[in-house]
């Protein structure tokens, strides 16, 4: 879980600069960084002109950070007194060092946003994958319970087929067994009319 400091400058005169490089700043006397081995972010959430900046003054700031082909060096915020004392913003900068540059005006501009301290990537990809694994398994629990489900109505309805089915079979039955009877009668009645015939003769 990261953890989330608050983070906050002020650059005030002529080409003021601030630099956000806590792999520097954090090395104690021994020159170790005590936060090895931890991933930092830089997120800056607002620039706005302090109550002392001069009316009618143009202030400029300026970021320089890492982008992915190389350094990027660009405005960021204009800011004046009476016009635009404040800007929202919204910008993140995983890597360090990133330096802020008032490149116009005296100030002063204060700019804020907090910086995250989380543990190291490799965490963060472990607790991811098992993330998704948990997400996988209950996606198949989630199947196998509908495949059952669908499985046991299947069952349900085929069992009332049967039943229908074993229900009409008596009939069918009695149907077959008074088949062969009528077939024996019909032969049984020219047999006798024939003996009534032969008995007629000797008479």
């Amino acid at each position: 879980m990261a953890e989330e400091y608050l983070y906050g400058i002020t650059l005030q005169g002529p080409n003021a600069t601030e630099v956000w490089d806590p792999e520097h700043k954090n090395e104690d006397v021994d020159g170790a960084n005590q936060h090895f081995g931890a991933d930092q972010k830089l997120i800056i959430k607002m620039a706005l002109l302090g109550p002392e900046a001069k009316a009618g003054e143009l202030n400029v700031l300026q970021v320089e950070a890492m982008g992915l082909k190389g350094p990027i060096k660009i405005p960021i915020a204009l800011l004046e007194l009476g016009k635009t004392a404040q800007i929202i913003l919204d910008l993140s900068f995983p890597d360090p060092p990133v330096t802020f540059t008032l490149i116009k005006g005296s100030g002063p501009v204060h700019i804020v946003g907090h910086n995250l301290l989380g543990t190291h990537m490799d965490e963060f990809e472990d607790m991811e994958d098992e993330m998704e694994e948990e997400n996988i398994d209950d996606e198949d629990d989630e199947k196998a319970s509908h495949k059952k489900r669908k499985l046991s109505g299947e069952g349900k309805k085929n069992g009332t087929k049967r039943a229908k089915m074993d229900e009409e079979d008596p009939e069918d039955e009695e149907d077959e067994e008074e088949e062969p009877k009528k077939k024996n009668a019909k032969l049984a009645t020219p047999a006798k009319n024939k003996n009534q015939a032969n008995k007629n003769k000797k008479k």
